[in-house]
């Protein structure tokens, strides 16, 4: 029996969070403190992307899939009407 390497199922991080979010905040960022070529915006961007960056490390550390499932819960509706079968006509809209 081979072993399952743990590499194989590890979720990809970068800096300790999900990458996508730490790839847009960090453009985010960037685009917003970048753009005045100023000293100052560019400190309060840097600052802004670390506060962001250390909230996301809590959230992978806690779960390094809840971007997903964040979003899979999203696509769920709010209310399943109960029904008897597939074939019944329900006559109440909601």
């Amino acid at each position: 029996m081979l072993p399952i390497r743990q590499i194989t199922i590890r979720t990809i991080l970068v800096l300790g969070a999900d990458r996508d979010l730490v790839m847009g905040s960090g453009l985010i960022t960037a685009a917003l403190s970048g753009g005045t070529m100023e000293p100052m915006p560019a400190l309060v961007g840097l600052a802004l992307w670390v506060g962001v960056l250390s909230i996301l490390r809590l959230m992978a550390k806690a779960d390094p899939l809840m971007r997903q499932v964040y979003f899979r819960s999203r696509r769920y509706r709010k209310y399943y009407p109960a029904r008897s079968s597939p074939l019944r006509k329900n006559k109440r809209s909601y």
